[in-house]
Parts: C-alpha cells; structure tokens; sequence
C-alpha cells in the first residue's frame, strides 16, 4: 500500500511538473498583446487559445477614434486554463489596397552616419584621432562645435579648414547623445586635416510596396528598415522619397549567393512621402490615392502553417501571384520582422528566380483571400526560403505614423 502511493505521489509530481511546463512553453511562445476586429472573440491554435473578456464587444474603434482601442483579457487555454493577462487591441476597418508592385527609395539621414575607421598616415607615424577619442562604426554626427551637420561634404570641410584645433563632436549612438574630442590630423598624402572617418550621408535602392492605406493616405513597404550596408545599423530618417521603377532582370539566387531584381527609376517624379525608417519596414504618405485590390488584413493569431501565396513583380512593373508555404510562425512578441518562416514551390518562380530575391522585400503574403504578412530576407543558404512579417504589424505601425504625422500637421 505504501509502495502504491508513493508511485502514485511521484506520479502526481511529475504530472504537475510536466503540466507546469506546458503551461510555461505556451505563456512564452504566445505574445502578450492581441489585434481583433470589434465584436469579435476570436479561437485559433485548432480551438486551444481564446480571448475571455466579461464584454469585449463593446469596445469599438471608430473611424474618427484614434487607432487602436485597447483592453485587458484573459488568454486561455481551452477555454478553461487561464495562462495571463493579456492587452488587446480593437479596430474597426482592417480593408487596405493591395500593391506588390515595385518602388525607388531615394533618402537622406538625420546627421551623418560613420560607416567606418581609416587610420591617417602623417609625417611621424599613423592614427586614428576619430578613434582614439572613442567614436565607433555606427555612431551618428549630429553637429560639429555647435552647428549641424547633415552631410559628407559639411564633416569634409569642417575638418579640412580646423587648422589642427579641437572639434567638439556631438554624436548619437544607440538613441544616446554624448560629445567627443577630435583633434585632426594633418595627412602626409594630401596635406589635409583628417579624422580617420568614411560617412555615409544618404541611400537610395530599390524595395516592393505592400499596401496603401485609404484612411491614412499612407503607403507600407520592405517590411524590414533600411539599413547601412556597412554597419547594419537602421538609416536615421531625415527626409526622402520615393520614385516609380521598373524592374529590367533578375540575377538568380542560389546557395550562398542571394540573387536580386535590377531595376531602373523610371523618372524622378515623387510619387510619396518617406515619413518613418523603423524595423518593421518604411512608411509614408502618397501624393495620389492608390487604386486596386482592396483585401482585409489577417491578425497574426489567424496566420496558419501551409499554402499561401506571394504578389510579387519581377519584371516590369506588373505583380504577379507565386504559390509558397508558410513553413513556421513566430508569434513572439519582440521578433521584428522575422515572424514566418516561408518556402517559394511555385516552379515559374523558382526557374526565373531561384525564390526569392533583393528587392522583393515588402511582397505582399496572402492566405484565404486575406493579406497575413509580407516577404523581408532570403535565407542565404537556401533562397528557396526567407522570413516574413505579420501584415498586423505593419498596419499598426502604419496607423501610428499616419497619426503622428497628423498631429504636426494640425
């Protein structure tokens, strides 16, 4: 008897553990904030997760109401296991013009960027007065002695015509200002004052709209931001534009070597507005309302592993469907742009391209007739696969900058 319960004690403790554990997995794998659309009380996950709130139907967002309405619940696991409290957030309208069509991006950054260090060669030896005085690949130039600097050209004479002073350097780096110290150094090559600085003062590329948003006039694209080359650091956004292109070839991707669209701007006519470089891609307004397709967004608890598809343009300036699979999704919160694991099948594709390419980013990804997400990387061993965002997070993010820039304009 006592031989039984100690089994049955022991059982008890290991199913406890295990139940804990369980529980544990699902509290980290699930996030901690929800989008639904008002009166709804969405199941996913086959009916195991659900959202219990005492009247979440009447919390509603309205058009004119700011985006979005927000309230607590209680995220459950078959309706009858609590895991945590959660916040989620309402709106009313989640209809946005479908685009997958291709678009120039020409911007300039907020101060300039160091995209590297170069050690100066001088009559008694060689430096780095940049370095020496703690400045770093990545930090931002804000201003020099006081006056704003915003681009190559204004450091290069700045520090040309310093005649050897000190330059008191106010620089940003991770969203922290601080000022340095620099004194130049006279080159032995050329005779002019240098720092042991490369900056880099604008950019310009080519990337995919994903959609146009009729509420705000804002466009979404790349669904990933643009960053240096260099340092891998996102782009400070100054100002920008972007410009209609057409796609002209495609260098096919193969293991180890992504491929990419070539394309040209068609002419230098703005077609909209840069307003935000962020992780989850770039935003802006348009000049012209967009036309087309208008299709619902899905929120990220309704994206589901198997077929979908990808509106994509590889040549001209035309999209076009192309059939994947979404192999993984990643519902974490704090995973930028990185939430779907996708596979291109669709065989015109693959022989055209070798899946996916550089300047597909922002390629709008369809399931069940509804926009789940767009394309952002390739995976370099295997360009048949990449990662994609949510769509939800992209018209979030959308909808803050349509409101933000809406508040200065008023």
């Amino acid at each position: 008897m006592k031989k039984t319960l100690k089994k049955l004690t022991a059982s008890a403790v290991i199913l406890g553990l295990l139940f804990s554990a369980v529980l544990g997995t699902a509290d980290y794998f699930t996030p901690d904030s929800y989008t639904v659309v008002a009166g709804t009380s969405p199941t996913w996950g086959s009916g195991a997760f659900s959202l219990e709130d005492d009247s979440p139907t009447q919390i509603s967002a309205s058009a004119g109401a700011p985006y979005p309405k927000t309230y607590s619940a209680k995220l459950m696991l078959y309706k009858s296991i609590p895991l945590k409290t959660v916040t989620v957030s309402v709106v009313d309208n989640t209809s946005v013009v479908l685009c997958g069509m291709p678009f120039g991006i020409k911007m300039f950054t907020n101060g300039v960027v160091v995209v590297g260090l170069a050690d100066v060669k001088t009559s008694v030896g060689t430096f780095n007065p940049a370095s020496e005085s703690g400045l770093k690949a990545g930090d931002i130039i804000v201003s020099i002695n006081g006056k704003t600097v915003g681009s190559n050209l204004e450091v290069e004479k700045t520090v040309e015509n310093c005649d050897g002073q000190p330059l008191n350097i106010t620089v940003s780096r991770g969203g922290q200002k601080f000022s340095a110290s620099v004194r130049p150094i006279k080159s032995e090559s050329d005779g002019q004052y240098k720092i042991g600085l490369w900056v880099r003062d604008s950019t310009a590329g080519i990337g995919t709209l994903t959609f146009y948003d009729p509420s705000g006039n804002c466009f979404a694209g790349l669904g990933h931001g643009i960053c240096d080359s260099d340092t891998g650091q996102l782009m400070p956004l100054l100002s920008g534009d972007i410009v209609p292109v057409t796609i002209s070839g495609v260098t096919k991707g193969v293991n180890g070597t992504p491929g990419e669209l070539r394309g040209y701007f068609t002419d230098d006519s703005s077609e909209g507005t840069l307003n935000a470089n962020v992780a989850a891609g770039v935003y802006g307004t348009m000049k012209n309302p967009v036309q087309g397709q208008a299709v619902k967004i899905a929120m990220k608890q309704d994206v589901q592993s198997g077929p979908a598809k990808i509106y994509a343009t590889i040549s001209g300036n035309t999209p076009q469907y192309y059939d994947i699979t979404i192999e993984k999704i990643d519902c974490r919160d704090g995973v930028d742009s990185k939430n779907l694991v996708i596979r291109v099948t669709d065989q015109k594709l693959l022989t055209q391209t070798g899946g996916i390419v550089q300047g597909m980013s922002g390629s709008p990804i369809l399931q069940n007739g509804k926009l789940v997400g767009a394309v952002t990387h390739v995976f370099v061993s295997d360009p048949t696969r990449g990662y994609g965002i949510f769509a939800e997070s992209m018209l979030t993010q959308s909808r803050t900058v349509a409101a933000q820039e809406n508040k200065l304009a008023s």
